[in-house]
């Protein structure tokens, strides 16, 4: 290791270790001080990630008036590193025009996704208090989903007609050092009339050229794009095949809107994949452990209220055979293998039908062709794993009928959670509704009730040849 690494690291080392356990109490106590230069000088000394940790464990009061008394800019950067709920309540509470001279200092994509978040009326009061054309060019953006091209892309980037020479662009860049600064500034796009995309420039190729020559004769022409309405999978597979750090985005006239780079792109990839992952554990709304406590209980219990029912349902089958269940104990050890594998089998048909909806593979209304090929993988699999756990049973009890009952219901069991995870997606995609809710709990439970009704219900037919 290089004697500059080691110093790297050494100061790497003490930084992490001068970093305060509970920095949010030395902030609150900062900010009582109502001194707003120490505020903002220990704020920047916080390493990242941990400015979003500090404020947050602040009381709702006190996250206000961090915010209200810093200055816009230093008030931006806090609230872009905040989970967007959080910033969020934190404009909710501020003055509109405190709120909209901060929301004037972020990029045109957090502008949007935090107007888009707020209540209409708060959003509102905030666009009133910026200038007509930004307010309007705000609520265009809001207007598009997250998860589309026209959501994620940025307005700040350097366009300019076809007729400018290389010398004119290069001076309008140096007269506009400051209104440029946080432009994506890699390419140059040239546009015609209306703003249609004509090319793309790199700058370097700018700063090579001669200073009479017309960037439209050194542009690239025709440049790849993508449409305002392209979706997630749509970038990511320009992504995919392209090393471009960014793409422009059109509508469907041709003019330019904006760009979309690859870091906001993985950005919002992870974003979904983290929302996907939190639905599919019954978590349907967002949440954090710094919201209120009775918001979170209510959001959890309207997912686990349902989620009872289906249990007691469940269960009630078991009361029904409490009979046969006395009778043969030993298929209380196999009713929990027989739902839980089920469950997996159907979760892993969830997961196929989400990843071909994202991918365009498969349209909701191909209900009948999912779930033959479903019923095609079901019945193999249904039958290896009936097999295989009817052999247990068998050779655990010398009783070939428990077998039966066993086998038989994990591979029914298993046919009907794979037909059951393959078409829910679509049908909650068909219903507007998140797909991503076919999985989980309701899943699990379905699989449950419906394992213990059929190794139940045929150990009651065959209970004679059981005991």
């Amino acid at each position: 290791m290089s004697t500059e690494e080691k110093q790297q690291t050494t100061t790497s080392e003490r930084s992490e270790e001068e970093t305060p356990e509970r920095p949010w109490e030395e902030l609150s106590r900062l900010i009582k001080t109502e001194e707003r230069e120490q505020v903002n000088a220990y704020l920047a000394s916080l390493p990242s990630g941990e400015v979003a940790r500090a404020v947050s464990r602040l009381d709702e009061e006190v996250q206000t008036e961090l915010i209200a008394k810093l200055k816009p800019e230093h008030a931006a950067r806090v609230l872009e590193e905040m989970h967007h709920v959080q910033a969020t309540d934190i404009l909710e509470d501020l003055a509109p025009a405190t709120a909209a001279a901060i929301i004037q200092e972020l990029s045109s994509a957090e502008q949007a996704d935090l107007i888009g978040d707020l209540d209409q009326d708060d959003a509102e009061a905030i666009l009133d208090e910026l200038h007509p054309e930004e307010a309007e060019s705000v609520r265009e953006l809001a207007r598009y989903e997250d998860n589309e091209a026209g959501g994620l892309m940025i307005t700040e980037l350097l366009a300019f007609p076809a007729r400018f020479t290389t010398q004119q662009v290069v001076d309008d860049i140096r007269t506009k050092v400051e209104e440029y600064k946080g432009y994506e500034s890699q390419y140059l796009y040239v546009v015609g009339a209306k703003h249609v995309l004509f090319g793309v420039l790199p700058l370097r190729d700018l700063l090579l050229a001669s200073r009479e020559a017309r960037i439209s004769s050194i542009m690239v022409r025709n440049p790849l794009s993508l449409s305002h309405h392209a979706t997630l999978d749509e970038i990511g597979d320009f992504f995919d095949k392209y090393n471009y750090y960014c793409v422009p985005i059109i509508d469907d006239n041709k003019r330019l809107l904006g760009v979309v780079t690859r870091a906001d792109f993985a950005e919002a990839w992870g974003d979904t994949m983290d929302d996907d992952f939190r639905k599919s554990r019954g978590l349907v709304e967002e949440e954090l452990r710094t919201m209120p406590i009775l918001l979170r209980s209510r959001r959890r219990l309207a997912w686990l209220s349902v989620n009872i029912l289906l249990n007691i349902i469940a269960a009630s089958i078991i009361a029904m055979h409490e009979d046969t269940l006395s009778a043969v104990i030993a298929l209380a050890v196999f009713l929990p293998i027989i739902s839980d594998m089920s469950g997996c089998s159907g979760n892993q048909a969830v997961a196929v039908s989400l990843r071909e909806l994202t991918l365009g593979l498969v349209r909701t209304s191909e209900i009948f062709r999912v779930l033959s090929k479903e019923i095609c993988v079901g019945i193999i699999n249904g039958i290896a794993l009936g097999f295989l756990l009817g052999a247990v049973a068998w050779a655990w009890k010398g009783n070939p009928y428990l077998g039966i009952v066993v086998g038989i219901a994990m591979a029914a069991n298993n046919l009907l959670a794979v037909c059951i995870g393959g078409i829910v997606p679509l049908l909650l995609k068909h219903m507007k509704k998140d797909p991503a809710l076919a999985s989980g709990p309701i899943l699990t439970t379905i699989t449950d009730m419906c394992g213990f009704f059929f190794a139940l219900t045929l150990a009651s037919v065959l209970l004679n040849h059981l005991i």
